[in-house]
């Protein structure tokens, strides 16, 4: 791992909020922290799982946008690979390391698919999602341009509504002619259903995936008999894998937010109406603030507020107490409910942010902790790459 161990080694013009050996309660604010413990016992698990089910696991590096996260991943939890979901996503992971790389999504623009195709000079198995038979040929002439290998996904909108085709007769027509492109392989489908992922109820998440499933099926079934195998069938999120494991057409799971969890997943109910937070899965990511006023005698004004966390899910949830709510933020401030007066000016408190992917893209770096003190810092090495 990338441990950082020298303040001065860096090369960068900014602050760390942390260095390796601090004590936790030293940890500058607002920034976010990882618990290593429970994030280690997350991909042990997600690993396990899908070993024992004979299910590859290629984690979503678009929730963490971290070398350092998917390299445990892949180390601690057999990970196959990497989805992200742009080129230059995509890019950052194969610098550092990472030798299968999925863009889960379409590629269009010239200067995007030239840089992809040259993605394999690095040794690195480069595969993309395609749902328009006009994109073949643009990616076909950029990997012969480069003497490269692109590995293409049929992508089927399941019911996500976003990218994809929806008729069996277009998976086959377009999978036909990746497989007669120079510089293409055909390697299978993608097929997520990112619209029912945090849908609470157990059931309502099952007859939405069943949808999905047999629109899977129907594909595979058509290319089989066109003579095209697939290598891949992949989907799967942290609130459906358990249904794409049990479908017998899936074959690998794409699942990111169950390394750290957020709020909103929290919230998702398992078979036995528990929250997946309480049983599958631990919280490992906080946002960890600070009491910064306490001027009004029932509320605290915290340092964590708009602009280090995405609330398009919801406000985060305090970790750990029912005796104080965040309730509201402002772009530097974040209002804590405190009618019993129980916080002091500059306790810490840690937040369980309402979605952890957008809110990981605003912070430069991670700081990992274990035992009350920190072990390592983590740069978001994939921070901004949206393009």
């Amino acid at each position: 791992m990338n441990d950082i161990r020298n303040i001065h080694d860096l090369d960068v013009g900014y602050d760390i909020p942390a260095l390796p050996g601090m004590d936790e309660a030293d940890i500058q604010t607002p920034c976010l922290v990882l618990d290593l413990d429970a994030l280690e016992r997350n991909i042990r698990k997600m690993g396990d799982y899908a070993k024992a089910h004979g299910m590859r696991h290629r984690v979503h590096g678009k929730m963490h946008k971290s070398v350092d996260v998917a390299r445990m991943q892949i180390e601690l939890g057999g990970a196959c690979g990497v989805c992200c979901q742009k080129v230059s996503e995509a890019e950052v992971f194969v610098r550092g390391g990472i030798r299968d790389v999925l863009v889960s999504n379409q590629v269009r623009d010239p200067a995007k698919i030239d840089r992809l195709a040259r993605l394999p000079q690095l040794g690195a198995r480069t595969i993309c999602c395609v749902d328009d038979i006009d994109n073949v040929a643009d990616l076909s002439a950029a990997a012969q341009t480069h003497a490269t290998e692109i590995e293409c996904l049929v992508e089927i909108d399941c019911g996500a509504g976003r990218c994809g085709v929806t008729e069996t007769a277009d998976v086959v027509a377009i999978a036909r002619a990746i497989n007669a492109a120079p510089g293409l392989k055909f390697s299978g489908l993608q097929a997520y259903q990112g619209a029912m992922q945090h849908l609470q109820d157990y059931q309502d998440r099952k007859a939405r995936i069943d949808i999905a499933i047999a629109m899977v099926r129907d594909a595979v079934t058509a290319l089989e008999a066109d003579g095209l195998a697939c290598d891949i069938v992949g989907g799967g999120g942290t609130g459906s894998y358990q249904f794409e494991t049990a479908s017998g057409v899936y074959n690998e799971l794409q699942c990111g937010s169950y390394a750290f969890m957020d709020a909103d997943y929290g919230r998702v109910l398992d078979k036995d109406g528990t929250r997946i937070d309480h049983g599958e899965w631990d919280n490992a990511l906080f946002l960890l603030t600070s009491v910064m006023s306490h001027a009004k005698p029932d509320t605290a004004i915290v340092d964590a507020g708009l602009k280090v966390q995405s609330v398009d899910s919801g406000l985060p949830v305090v970790f750990g107490r029912d005796d104080v709510e965040y309730v509201k933020c402002t772009d530097e401030h974040g209002v804590v409910a405190d009618p019993g007066r129980a916080l002091k000016i500059n306790e810490k408190l840690k937040l369980v942010p309402g979605h952890c992917d957008p809110t990981c893209n605003v912070h430069d770096w991670y700081v990992g902790v274990r035992g009350g003190k920190v072990e390592t810092v983590w740069p978001v090495s994939a921070r901004g790459k949206a393009y």
